[in-house]
Formats: C-alpha cells, sequence, structure tokens
C-alpha cells in the first residue's frame, strides 16, 4: 500500500488557488490508478504550523532521555508533522511562489520536520559534512504557480528563483534525493492573458500524467525515468 502526503502551503481558498486545484488533480489521479492509497492532507498554508523558537531548539536539541515534561509538550507539533513524512512513499506540495521564494508558512513545516534524531544525525566525527539524512527513497512532486514567467533554468528571471533551490536544498530531510523531485509550475498569473490561460492548461496536463505515472509506479514497484509530457500549445509570440 502506497502513503500519499499532501502538503498546501497555500494562503488562498480552493476556489482562489492554482496550487490547491493541482494537488486536488493529482491527488484524484493517483487515486484512481492507486485506489488502495492512503492519503494524509497537510494544510500548513491555512494553518501554519508554530515557528521554532528558543524553547523548541532547546527541546529539540536535549537528548530524548533528558527532556523534561514541557519539553515534550512543544515537540509534539512537530511529532506529528515528522510521523507524516516518515510514513509517506511520495509527497506532493502545492507551493505559490510569494515575493520569489516559499511561503511563510511551508518555510515553518520544513523547520519542524527537520529534527535532529528523528529526520537527520549530526556527528562532528563526518568532518566537514556531520549531518546526514535518516529518511531515503521518496519521491516529491512540487507544484506550483508564479504571478511572472521565466523562473526555470536558462529562463529570464531564473536568478530570482529562490522557490525551488530551496525546497531542493532541504529535501533530504523529507527523505527526497534532489534527482527524485519533479516539478510543474503555472506562470504569468499576474497577466492573466492568453500565456496564463496555456500555462494553466499545460500545468494541468502534467500534473495528471505525474500522477498517473508515480500511482502506476507506486502500484508495480517499479520506476521508471521521468516522462513528463510535453504539450503543443499554440501561444502568442513572445512565449
Amino acid at each position: 500500500m502506497t502513503n500519499l502526503l499532501r502538503i498546501d502551503a497555500s494562503a488562498q481558498s480552493e476556489d482562489r488557488s492554482l496550487t490547491r486545484q493541482l494537488t486536488s488533480l493529482f491527488a484524484q489521479t493517483f487515486l484512481e490508478v492507486a485506489p488502495d492509497t492512503t492519503l494524509v492532507s497537510r494544510d500548513v498554508g491555512h494553518s501554519p504550523p508554530p515557528f521554532v523558537d528558543g524553547r523548541f531548539i532547546h527541546a529539540a536539541f536535549t537528548a530524548p532521555d533528558q527532556r523534561e515534561d514541557w519539553m515534550a509538550d512543544v515537540l509534539a507539533p512537530s511529532d506529528r508533522l515528522v510521523d507524516e513524512v516518515v510514513a509517506a512513499d511520495i509527497i506532493v506540495m502545492g507551493v505559490p511562489m510569494y515575493n520569489y521564494g516559499m511561503p511563510a508558512a511551508l518555510k515553518a513545516w520544513i523547520d519542524q520536520v527537520a529534527r535532529i534524531g528523528r529526520t537527520f544525525s549530526f556527528d562532528l566525527e563526518r568532518g566537514d559534512f556531520p549531518i546526514e539524512p535518516m529518511l531515503s527513497g521518496k519521491r516529491l512532486a512540487v507544484l506550483s504557480s508564479r504571478g511572472e514567467f521565466g523562473f526555470a533554468p536558462g529562463g529570464i528571471r531564473a536568478h530570482k528563483n529562490a522557490l525551488d533551490p530551496a525546497i531542493a536544498a532541504c529535501a533530504h530531510y523529507f527523505g527526497v534525493d534532489e534527482t527524485a523531485i519533479e516539478s510543474i509550475a503555472i506562470e504569468y498569473q499576474e497577466f492573466k492573458d492568453d500565456r496564463h490561460r496555456a500555462s494553466i492548461d499545460q500545468a494541468r496536463a502534467r500534473t495528471a500524467a505525474l500522477a498517473r505515472r508515480l500511482a502506476a509506479e507506486a502500484s508495480t514497484g517499479s520506476e521508471s525515468e521521468p516522462n513528463l509530457p510535453t504539450l503543443e500549445l499554440n501561444l502568442p509570440d513572445g512565449m
């Protein structure tokens, strides 16, 4: 049985959020192909996790057998989030680009999930690379929306993309290798023109195709190379 963890980070409601529509499409399509999947939904956009503070750091870096009672209470939200990540085989994130980076709610989730002794170990005997992930073998689909365009590698705004590199840099905390991340983005949202509408259509088609492929792989236990469809769209000049 496959465990699918859906993370929504948009502050918008379902009917106004493009990323929520994509994660809904992904989950629905995945379940159609693999109906025995266990789906867990975590809405950090509407119910953000607590921000890390001094009490959290004190508790997290205290050995479990030496923790005081209040430390367990402080770490309880983190424990729940970590448990969901540990159980997941595939994680799908709906992540709008806010001011060229990730929403604060998603960063709060990452900070709660990055837990010494639970998702990573730390040992200075390893020299300059003391951090080692404790989870592995998971897949991550990042479904995003951007107001402007050209944020992919080689694009005219690639240098402003602080979202995708940040997620990739932290993915080892969720047990995801950088090669196991697949990203789909809607662009041109601020322009609301034909380019935006075409981008929505393409993202929806690619999201459904990705969900079907990952669900089929999970059902058969195989893994193929990423093979998202390239759609032939009649786009206006300048695309």
